[in-house]
């Protein structure tokens, strides 16, 4: 017997499935699909994902769950193969587990996703999820603290922290971090998943300054460059706030990376309202966008608002995604000649601090830090030379 867990969406769910898996009883046979509703295209890639994981093990049993289960559990039961469906409450207690605030890792002995945060209390235009994971919740220090302690016990080298909204953590963020840090001395490298800029805690800034642990790379949720789509969006920054943080980040620790969320075709946007968007890509400095076509998700405000054409919507996803492309390799093009320092994720293959991929040559063992020196880049990932495996840490 055996459990399988296919995962959609956000690194919050990454570490729910992996939550999930390990509570299936060891003599069942099961297939955990872990669904995403931030877009149309998402809710359909998951019940394409059953399936095909129906054809591939007809006689296994699959539990699906997740934030398109919350929205919309009948469309589920039906489809061939499911055997449970489970809403986002209950599931990482399907089999027994944990409640749905126990946060645990994956990908042990290289890097652990832990959950610290779940839910949302804003209610962003566009947004099912907060309909999905309900208001915000965090947990408390010690619980998350513990979870780090029982990652690295097992091996791993970095904490990736996660949530719906982490930056709304109960009492700060960055105080969390501070607390972490001073409390686990083994802990070699933190990271932050995606984050609302707005939402950036003076404590956050100052680690951002002094603690070589926290990685320096952050992931914003921005969704537009424009401040009229901004309103629309009932986003609660502007872009000159989006501009200034990341003035502010790097000027303390110019190392660092921003990547970004970012919607193409909002309803009502212009061409001169995508403009603005599209510009910020270099202003900002970005490195790596993440970038979602606009699709209306039922029962919004934004789906009742006047629509984008959808082949406007795709020609400025993809101008959108060029620019990122773009981008990158200008990322990858400042890395040549650098030595950088990476964890090795995969046999030739790491991840440097601020999150660049390097492909390298040369022997190292998986889960260990290693200085990888530069030598050019194919425009998704740098290229180097790692050291012999006898003089890797």
């Amino acid at each position: 017997m055996s459990v399988e867990t296919i995962t959609l969406g956000c690194r919050l769910n990454f570490a729910e499935s992996e939550t999930i898996a390990r509570s299936v009883p060891a003599d069942e046979d099961w297939i955990v699909v872990n669904s995403c509703a931030v877009t149309n295209e998402a809710v359909r890639q998951t019940r394409q994902t059953i399936r095909r994981a129906h054809r591939d093990r007809p006689h296994a049993n699959i539990l699906v769950s997740g934030c398109a289960v919350e929205l919309d559990a009948e469309s589920f039961e039906s489809l061939p193969g499911v055997s449970r469906v489970v809403g986002n409450r209950s599931k990482l207690s399907a089999f027994g587990g944990s409640d749905v605030m126990a946060p645990r890792g994956m990908l042990a002995q290289v890097k652990s996703f832990v959950a610290v945060q779940t839910g949302c209390d804003h209610r962003c235009t566009f947004c099912s999820i907060w309909q999905a994971r309900g208001e915000s919740r965090s947990l408390p220090f010690e619980v998350v603290r513990d979870a780090i302690a029982r990652e690295l016990d097992r091996g791993s080298r970095e904490i990736v922290l996660t949530g719906v909204d982490i930056t709304d953590y109960a009492g700060g963020l960055g105080t969390l971090c501070q607390r972490l840090l001073a409390a686990e001395p083994r802990l070699d490298r933190l990271r932050l998943s995606s984050l609302d800029s707005i939402e950036i805690d003076d404590a956050l800034l100052e680690l951002v300054a002094g603690e070589p642990r926290l990685m320096p790379h952050f992931h914003l949720s921005l969704q537009a460059g424009d401040d009229m789509i901004l309103k629309r969006m009932k986003r609660r920054h502007s872009r000159a706030d989006a501009l200034r943080l990341v003035e502010q980040v790097r000027a303390v620790r110019p190392d660092t990376a921003f990547g970004a969320d970012l919607i193409a075709g909002f309803p009502t946007e212009t061409e001169a309202m995508f403009e603005n968007t599209l510009s910020l890509v270099g202003e900002a400095g970005l490195s790596f966008l993440h970038v979602f076509p606009f699709s209306p998700r039922p029962g919004t405000p934004a789906a009742r608002m006047p629509q984008v054409a959808r082949a406007a919507v795709k020609d400025r996803a993809a101008r959108l995604r060029a620019a990122g492309e773009a981008a990158l390799a200008r990322h990858l093009q400042r890395q040549v000649g650098r030595t950088l320092m990476g964890l090795v994720e995969r046999p030739g293959s790491a991840r440097a601090e601020d999150f660049t991929e390097v492909a390298f040559a040369g022997e190292a063992e998986i889960g260990s830090i290693v200085p990888v020196a530069v030598t050019g880049h194919d425009g998704r990932r740098a290229v180097g030379q790692a050291p012999a495996l006898e003089a890797a840490e």
